[in-house]
């Protein structure tokens, strides 16, 4: 044989048949006598017979029924016709058996000159029937509940399943309505979907529902059911049959993971420990238990580091000490707790001990026994809550986070008769563990917050102190703990000749590391007050120290893979003289002061605004304006003005309308403002600094003109020693002689004029010498041979402090001593 052919067979056979496939159909040949002329494999297969058996004989002796000449002189007119007959006929199997038949009858046609007619059949196939017995069992024992309702919605016929369901008797449903057996099974809106079925003939299904039912009336149950109407044979609807699955479990499933998605939103709203334990209560009473208590262990609620013993290092003391941080119950003011939020407590469900916290799974107890010996000696008082108030099961689960016990968290049942189940702990363990990483995100946010507000705190001023040119006051509130903490800061820096310097400022960002920028430029600009720097110069200088803090934090970020950021601040320096009544001022990116005039008028004098720091390449100016003598001058940081409207321009004259209302005590005054113009809660930090000015009077002043020649010197300082008898400080006298002299001096022979000597007397006896020259003083130490060279070292050794500070004209050498 042909292998093609062959391979062609073989995927033949192996090809199923279809109802209409004729290919395997018996087929034989008959002529007109009846005598078969042609006899296939497929009819061999069907009866048995080979062609050898069949070929020359009469067909006829195949039948297995008796002969019908007219019949078959019938068939064979109306093939002669060309129309083809088909019918069911029994034939006989070679074995003796017969086989009904699906025979047809072809046309004739003729071989030679013989009429012949094919015929072909196949057995036919045996229909499997339901018998009414087993159709019965089938409806009545499906784990299907069905039944039928007629066009007033009364039961006609229903199933066992659905009787077991409602757990009421079929004798006492029939003939009544859902809605007067189930009243629990929301049978209402059931039967709203019947009529509106019968009444549209459209089938309702899938329609999910919960309710209680005679069956099991402690538990709730959810059912799938669909509902499609019955029709007769005039296609009119005749009632409604329903069919009822329960869907309990797969219910229960979907609640537990929506509950549990759910407090993923509810509980962990914000970085507070105490908060997010109260929120963990609060989600559970009442979905899921009637009284919640959340116990936390005190290092997770204290901001000092945590002890040993809270991770799995080393074993547990027998009775964690825990606060109360959490607590909810279906009974108002939580009775049945036997401590209150923020008590002391030791609770372990009876006979842990605390290394359940550490290692344990969650406990669970289907039914709590008051009675019982090991809740009678460890927990007396709880046994008795217990007792009274019906507790009767409970699940105790250990709350802990990245290797880190934390506290337990206790779930009871009262009111809800259900007992919890293995379900429920598993339930209790995802909500625990979700709300256990919120609390120590808390936790470790809370000692993050802590360190930074401390460290804050410690850079920020203790006291402030304007001498005889200022009365000062402040006011600083830290942000939100959500938002971090911020970088404002302010100071108030003694200055040479009874000057005093303000300065305020903000660094960009929050955290530690906003705050430690605060600290190191607060630093920066007490040093470069103390070189005497003007405002602008200042603010030049600490605009690029600002730029190197940011190289340094880039340089930082780009070793560890990290996004670089800006690091940048605003500042608003200023430098007030209580002689002059002069103020200067410069400032970087930062809101101009507030000035109130005695007379209660309010301006916002506005300096160049000058660049933020850290930009670089920018100039900064300085700007001077007078101010009378009890002038209210205030600096402060954005976060003050910005209010909730975000509008600085109004925030800005809002302070004045508070500030305008002047207070005796700028204390007072200073807390008031911020407690009117800052928000709940608000994101920012917050700092003031008020200053109202004094003037150093004339009778506080006194100066002189020197003559360029040495003889001279000997007339001034007669003349500084009677002042500073006047002034009654004679014990100053013979020091602010020498010192006077060496300054002078000094002037004279190094400097150039015009030269002029002041003295002032303020907390601190001042003696300044200015000359016309930009040469800086130098201090050194002389050799014993050398002539000069010593006066300088003798006036630091006079005074409790000296320097020297520029000016348009040239510089100014001044030297303090202490007033007695």
């Amino acid at each position: 044989m042909d292998p093609a052919r062959q391979a062609s067979d073989e995927r033949t056979a192996a090809r199923p048949h279809g109802v209409l496939d004729a290919s395997t159909d018996a087929a034989a040949v008959v002529n007109a006598e009846g005598v078969v002329v042609g006899w296939t494999r497929g009819a061999e297969t069907l009866l048995g017979h080979p062609a050898s058996e069949v070929v020359g004989a009469s067909a006829a002796r195949l039948l297995a029924m008796p002969g019908d000449p007219a019949r078959v002189a019938g068939v064979a007119e109306r093939c002669r016709a060309g129309m083809g007959w088909s019918g069911l006929i029994p034939v006989r199997h070679r074995d003796g058996r017969p086989v009904d038949v699906d025979l047809r009858v072809s046309a004739a046609f003729r071989i030679g000159a013989d009429e012949c007619f094919l015929i072909s059949g196949r057995a036919q196939r045996q229909t499997w029937t339901v018998g009414q017995s087993v159709l019965d069992g089938f409806l009545t024992r499906s784990p299907v509940g069905m039944a039928v309702v007629d066009l007033e919605l009364r039961y006609v016929w229903l199933n066992d399943t659905l009787e077991r369901f409602g757990g009421v008797p079929r004798e006492q449903r029939l003939g009544r309505r859902l809605s007067e057996l189930l009243p629990g099974l929301q049978a209402e809106t059931i039967e709203g979907l019947m009529r509106k079925v019968l009444e549209t003939g459209v089938p309702v299904t899938d329609y999910e529902y919960v309710g209680w039912s005679w069956a099991d009336p402690h538990r709730q149950h959810a059912y799938s059911t669909s509902f499609f109407p019955l029709v007769d044979a005039g296609d009119c609807v005749t009632g409604v049959c329903y069919m009822v699955l329960d869907v309990t479990e797969r219910w229960t499933a979907r609640q537990l993971l929506a509950m549990v998605n759910e407090a993923g939103t509810r509980v962990g709203t914000t970085l507070d420990v105490m908060q997010t334990a109260q929120e963990l209560a609060d989600f559970a009473v009442p979905r899921f238990a009637d009284f919640v208590i959340v116990d936390l262990l005190e290092p997770v609620l204290s901001t000092e580091e945590h002890g040993a013993w809270l991770t799995d290092a080393g074993p547990a003391p027998a009775r964690p000490v825990m606060r109360r941080a959490g607590m909810k119950s279906v009974r108002e003011g939580c009775p049945e707790a036997v401590a209150r939020i923020g008590d002391r407590v030791d609770f372990l469900p009876p006979p842990h001990d605390a290394d359940l916290l550490l290692h344990g799974d969650p406990v669970l107890v289907p039914v709590l026994d008051p009675s019982d010996d090991l809740w009678m000696t460890e927990q007396p008082e709880r046994a008795a809550s217990i007792r009274e108030f019906g507790l009767h099961s409970l699940i105790s689960v250990p709350m802990r986070a990245r290797n880190t016990a934390l506290g337990l968290t206790t779930f009871v049942r009262s009111l809800n008769p259900v007992s919890f189940q293995s379900d429920d702990a598993l339930l209790a363990r995802e909500l625990v563990a979700r709300a256990a990483l919120c609390v120590d995100n808390a936790r470790r946010y809370t000692r993050e917050h802590a360190a930074a507000v401390t460290l804050q705190r410690s850079l920020l001023p203790h006291a402030l102190s304007g001498g005889t040119a200022l009365e000062v006051a402040s006011s600083y509130l830290p942000a939100d703990p959500t938002d971090g903490v911020g970088g404002d800061w302010f100071d108030v820096i003694p200055l040479s000749g009874a000057r005093v310097g303000l300065v305020v400022g903000d660094v960009v960002g929050h955290g530690i590391t906003a705050a430690a920028t605060m600290g190191r430029l607060r630093t920066a600009v007490q040093t470069l007050a103390d070189m005497e720097m003007p405002p602008d110069e200042l603010l030049a200088h600490l605009d690029d120290l600002v730029l190197r803090l940011s190289a340094e934090k880039t340089d930082d970020e780009t070793a560890h893979r990290t996004t670089a950021t800006f690091l940048g601040a605003t500042c608003l320096y200023a430098v007030y003289d209580p002689v002059t009544r002069r103020c200067t001022m410069a400032r970087a990116g930062h809101p101009p002061p507030v000035v109130v005039s005695p007379d209660g008028q309010v301006s916002f004098p506005e300096p160049p605004a000058g660049p933020p720091l850290g930009l670089g390449g920018l100039a900064f100016e300085a700007t001077e304006i007078e101010l009378a003598e009890n002038s209210l001058f205030g600096l402060y940081t954005d976060g003050l003005v910005e209010g909730a409207d975000q509008d600085m321009e109004r925030g800005m004259v809002r302070l004045g309308e508070v500030l305008a209302r002047s207070d005796a005590d700028l204390g007072a005054l200073c807390s008031s403002a911020v407690r009117q113009l800052v928000p709940e809660p608000h994101p920012d930090d917050i700092a003031l600094l008020l200053a109202r000015t004094r003037a150093l009077g004339a009778d506080r002043v006194a100066s002189w003109e020197v003559p360029v020649d040495p003889a001279a010197v000997a007339d001034v300082r007669a003349r500084a020693t009677r002042q500073v008898e006047a002034w009654g400080l004679a014990d100053l006298a013979m020091t602010t002689e020498l010192i006077v002299s060496e300054l002078v001096t000094n002037a004279i022979r190094y400097a150039a004029s015009p030269i002029r000597l002041r003295l002032l007397r303020e907390t601190r006896l001042t003696c300044e010498v200015a000359d016309a020259s930009s040469t800086a003083p130098r201090l050194r130490h002389a050799r014993s041979t050398d002539e000069g060279g010593r006066g300088l070292f003798l006036v630091a050794q006079l005074s409790h402090r000296w320097g020297a500070r520029y000016t348009a004209g040239g510089k100014i050498i001044w030297a303090e001593q202490e007033i007695p």
